[in-house]
């Protein structure tokens, strides 16, 4: 069952793992950081900026605010400039956790309903499968970019949720 202490701490999860991988691909200049790789978005890059995308989609649905102005298929390179990219993240970044510590379990309970543009109609599903959808969603694309930024050389920090800080 999901909790409002679930989505806090994968908010915090979400952030602290996010920092990690920008601090890596800070190290790799931006041909290196755009380089298809092979990945479903291509790139690292391409794969950071779906990834935001993604977040941005997922968290219109669960606080209101406003969508991607982009397609899915456009969502590689929906923000092509890298420092757009990791001020966008750091501020999608918090726009989560701000929005995790005000949930209630009311905010989780009950059915989120919405059109997908990415199959075409409307979609009525429980909230909390949407709120595991934002998670897993960004660990996939994440483990992703990690096996991208090691075959690059660059290094990020472990990714395993038991050890991340107390002031992630």
């Amino acid at each position: 069952m999901i909790t409002p202490d679930y989505l806090r701490h994968m908010a915090r999860y979400n952030r602290w793992q996010n920092t990690s991988l920008f601090e890596a691909a800070n190290t790799l200049d931006d041909a290196a950081r755009k380089e298809d790789r092979g990945a479903f978005f291509g790139s690292i890059h391409g794969t950071l900026s779906h990834l935001l995308w993604g977040d941005t989609i997922w968290m219109s649905r669960f606080d209101g605010g406003a969508p991607p102005q982009a397609a899915i298929s456009e969502s590689a390179n929906w923000i092509a400039d890298w420092d757009a990219l990791v001020a966008r993240r750091t501020a999608m970044d918090a726009r989560i956790l701000d929005w995790a510590n005000q949930t209630t379990q009311g905010d989780i309970d009950g059915e989120l309903s919405w059109y997908s543009g990415a199959v075409e109609r409307d979609v009525h599903q429980l909230k909390s499968v949407c709120l595991m959808q934002l998670f897993n969603h960004q660990t996939h694309h994440r483990g992703q970019v990690n096996a991208m930024l090691t075959a690059a050389g660059a290094k990020s920090h472990t990714t395993d949720l038991p050890f991340m800080p107390d002031d992630a």
